[in-house]
């Protein structure tokens, strides 16, 4: 095994580790796991809005909806078009009982992509 420049560190390979290791956690319904791993591939990457957007699903899962809204809202400056950022930042303000302002995110996620689910939580009907 080829030796780093004398970093003990974290590598990129060990983020990417940590950052499967964190799906994982998050689908055991561990999301707390998953956001203590993420942090440092955030903080070592924070333009990665892969790492973002999962951060974000932990913190909701987690019942974090500050630090969700804030993730969500991170991914959007930089993909405004990613539905499910726009999802999941409605359901997060729809757990705030913020309804308005869920309904515009999930009727944006909606129109960016025809998924059934978007398509229910839009409410176009109403």
């Amino acid at each position: 095994m080829p030796e780093t420049s004398g970093s003990t560190g974290p590598t990129p390979e060990t983020h990417v580790i940590d950052f499967r290791a964190a799906e994982h956690l998050l689908a055991a319904r561990d999301p707390r796991g998953a956001v203590k791993l993420l942090d440092g591939v955030v903080a070592a990457h924070p333009e990665n809005t892969a790492a973002r957007l999962l951060r974000a699903r932990a913190f909701f899962a987690g019942a974090q909806l500050r630090p969700a809204e804030l993730e969500f809202s991170i991914v959007l400056e930089r993909e405004p078009d990613n539905a499910f950022a726009h999802f999941g930042l409605g359901r997060t303000y729809e757990r705030q009982g913020r309804p308005d302002q869920a309904k515009r995110h999930f009727r944006l996620a909606a129109a960016l992509d025809p998924n059934p689910e978007y398509l229910r939580a839009a409410r176009f009907d109403s």
